[in-house]
């Protein structure tokens, strides 16, 4: 029985729920694709299919002129998929997000608009002090995108470029070695000819990818590692067993007396670890070939030293090596292909969330890599490789 003294029942005073409707606010983004002005860069973020899809949300895309002939996209394919072409880069450094596949040089920061955002690599090992004093110069916000997590923790565009210089490297030596340098030698299982012999050092993405073309193409694989759990995990994932060992110099060394090709992706913390002497090249066979892939982080092999596109090779006691840093950019319509699947759930992504800002909020993978806030440098790494100030961006995001 209810109260006189009160007009409400008991029920209509006990605290109910009440159901809000929130509405996810969508963003347009508006993003920016420069010509690559890095020597030798033939790769670019997104395909003509990737805009498309893109721009069919609601999304502009303002693209320099040409930016995609290297990688045999013209200009045409993508006014056709919803982009804007422009031949004036400083409207393109203009837009309120910048897409890149190398990072921007300091004359490009200094077209950009300040509170811009970045998506590019970083190749922390090749940059100074100065690219990242420029950014927060302009209070930029800049993610890399070589950082970027997936859901399961890995390194979505790491893997991707990882498998292109796997399968790469060894295409590379098979070229080599049918050249007029070579040794005449050709992968392929011949009856009645021996196997090439090849050498893999570390067993990671490249060394999985370049294990499975060498043993694609009929050669025998000797994979060294010092972790047993990466070289127990690369049998399973070939399904072969192979010989496998860990980096023990006289295994090392026996195995590469023999070797036709010797392939190396190791990477350290600061940089490659020296694994091959320059006393462990001379000693094998005259006409083998090296193929360096931890060159653009310092270089497995001592006697390693770097090569471009143009003149990719060089011989050093009778051993041809090949030490160009950026094998994906040989081919550049794989490795844009490639780059463009990982990037376009991204922005996607991001324009759904309403903005970055709030992409970085709820995406851990995303946060990780970010590396400046507002012009506010969030890379630990970062702070300490140039003894820079930094600040964790939990701090300063929630």
């Amino acid at each position: 029985m209810n109260s006189p003294s009160s007009p409400f029942s008991k029920q209509q005073l006990i605290p109910q729920e009440e159901k809000l409707e929130v509405l996810k606010q969508k963003g347009e983004l508006f993003i920016g694709i420069p010509k690559e002005s890095l020597y030798q860069e033939r790769r670019i973020c997104l395909t003509p299919d990737a805009v498309n899809a893109i721009t069919a949300h609601g999304h502009k895309v303002l693209m320099e002129a040409g930016a995609g002939n290297e990688a045999s996209f013209t200009d045409l394919e993508y006014t056709q998929a919803g982009a804007t072409i422009t031949r004036d880069p400083k409207k393109v450094f203009g837009c309120p997000i910048l897409l890149k596949v190398e990072p921007p040089t300091l004359a490009e920061i200094e077209m950009m608009n300040p509170q811009s955002i970045l998506i590019s690599a970083l190749q922390i090992k090749m940059q100074n002090k100065a690219y990242f004093e420029s950014l927060a110069k302009k209070r930029i916000t800049a993610i890399a995108f070589e950082y970027i997590r997936d859901d399961e923790g890995k390194y979505p565009a790491v893997r991707a470029l990882s498998e292109i210089a796997g399968i790469s490297s060894v295409l590379i030596a098979a070229e080599i070695m049918a050249a007029r340098e070579g040794n005449g030698l050709m992968f392929g299982n011949i009856s009645g000819v021996p196997p090439v012999e090849v050498v893999i050092l570390g067993a990671g993405t490249v060394g999985e990818f370049a294990t499975r073309s060498a043993l694609g193409l009929g050669a025998n694989v000797k994979l060294f590692d010092n972790s047993l759990t990466k070289l127990r995990n690369l049998q399973r994932n070939v399904n072969r067993t192979l010989y496998t060992s860990t980096l023990q110099p006289k295994n090392l060394l026996k195995a590469l007396k023999r070797c036709d090709v010797a392939i190396a992706a190791v990477r350290g913390k600061d940089r490659a670890p020296v694994l091959v002497s320059r006393t462990m090249v001379e000693q094998m066979k005259k006409g083998s070939v090296i193929i360096d892939v931890s060159i653009d982080i310092g270089g497995c092999f001592e006697t390693s030293e770097v090569t471009t596109h143009d003149h990719p090779t060089y011989e050093k006691y009778g051993v041809i090596h090949y030490a160009v840093p950026n094998i994906p950019a040989r081919y550049p319509k794989t490795s844009t292909i490639s780059i463009s699947n990982m990037f376009t759930p991204y922005l996607l992504k991001i324009g759904e969330d309403g903005g970055l800002e709030n992409s970085l909020r709820f995406d851990k993978g995303l946060r990780n890599g970010l590396y400046m806030y507002h012009g506010i440098l969030t890379n630990r790494t970062v702070g300490e490789w140039f003894s820079m100030k930094y600040s964790d961006i939990n701090f300063l995001i929630f």
